[in-house]
């Protein structure tokens, strides 16, 4: 039963997500309870699900707007990695106790905005109530040519290993919410990810395997690696790193462990094959983003951290969700 003064269930759809829904028929104006996807002969349907908890996932007292960007910029970063263009997602929200009506109006804001920014609409999904905190878990929807998908198993030995962006921003950007250190831009960083879905679908037919790095640089190129029966081979000198992350690891050198381990980026890493790096930089220039060559996959197992020209031992690979 909602509070006195709360819209029910059904009321908060109509109100807030039905408007989410307009223009995807398949949605059926979030009336029933299933949503209609038309099969394409063409394309390879492609699904993710994630599922972010408040004090977990996001701080608590984040703005609604900024929870609702990164539960479905999240999703949208594996869909990159897997070379797919989004279309669609459902939304299951349950919320705390302490819930209000204008938490769920900037909710549906922030997701009406990554709407518009990224051209997917809601398709349907569930809301209720949980005595725990706010749970907020989105299934995303892609497609890409069939039979063509990328994942984490496909490189190759003397597959070059390639990042886009920054690497470290969001760890850093932790550290800065939290109060730790002070740094709007790395703090903005770690709140609003930037999923690079226009390069993803650029990389079918480019890249051998692909990963977005959400759990740390080490852990997500170690699992293109384990998934590839590889090791991988990664030189920190060559770690691209902003002007602010530099500016933090230069004045606190044991903070590159966060840089290396602490995830959130929603970067892609990517093993090419070195016959297609003039590719890769073609694609990555036409929606410009800047990439860089970090490393190498070779025979062997494991990742393997070089630090002027020494192999060290790595720090924590990342981040560990059990």
């Amino acid at each position: 039963m909602p509070r006195r003064g709360r819209p029910g269930e059904f009321e908060l759809i109509a109100r807030y997500f039905a408007p989410l829904a307009k223009g995807f028929s398949g949605a059926r104006g979030l009336k029933s309870d299933n949503a209609f996807l038309a099969p394409d002969p063409r394309y390879d349907l492609v699904v993710k699900t994630d599922t972010v908890v408040a004090g977990v996932h996001f701080l608590a007292g984040e703005k609604p707007e900024i929870v609702a960007a990164k539960a479905l910029r999240v999703c949208l970063s594996d869909l990159a990695a897997g070379g797919a263009v989004p279309f669609s997602y459902q939304l299951a929200l349950s919320l705390g106790a302490n819930w209000t009506e204008r938490w769920i109006a900037g909710f549906a804001r922030g997701l009406a905005a990554d709407q518009r920014r990224y051209g997917l609409a809601l398709s349907g999904g569930d809301t209720t109530s949980t005595p725990g905190p706010t749970t907020i878990s989105i299934t995303a929807f892609g497609h890409v040519a069939r039979n063509r998908g990328l994942g984490r198993d496909g490189a190759k030995a003397g597959d070059e290993l390639w990042v886009t962006g920054t690497i470290g921003d969001a760890a850093l950007g932790l550290l800065a919410a939290r109060g730790k250190i002070k740094n709007t831009f790395l703090e903005r960083r770690y709140r609003l990810p930037q999923p690079r879905t226009l390069l993803g679908p650029r990389l079918v037919g480019i890249a051998h395997a692909t990963a977005d790095v959400s759990d740390g640089l080490l852990a997500d190129a170690g699992h293109i690696a384990d998934a590839s029966h590889l090791a991988v081979h990664i030189e920190r000198e060559g770690v691209p790193l902003s002007a602010a992350a530099r500016g933090v690891v230069e004045a606190r050198a044991p903070l590159w462990a966060n840089v290396l381990g602490g995830g959130d980026d929603y970067e892609l890493v990517m093993a090419i094959p070195s016959r297609n790096r003039a590719a890769l930089q073609e694609a990555a220039k036409a929606v410009g983003l800047k990439i860089t060559q970090i490393g190498r996959f070779a025979r062997g197992a494991g990742v393997h951290l070089r630090v002027a020209g020494r192999e060290v031992r790595t720090p924590r690979r990342g981040y560990v969700h059990f």
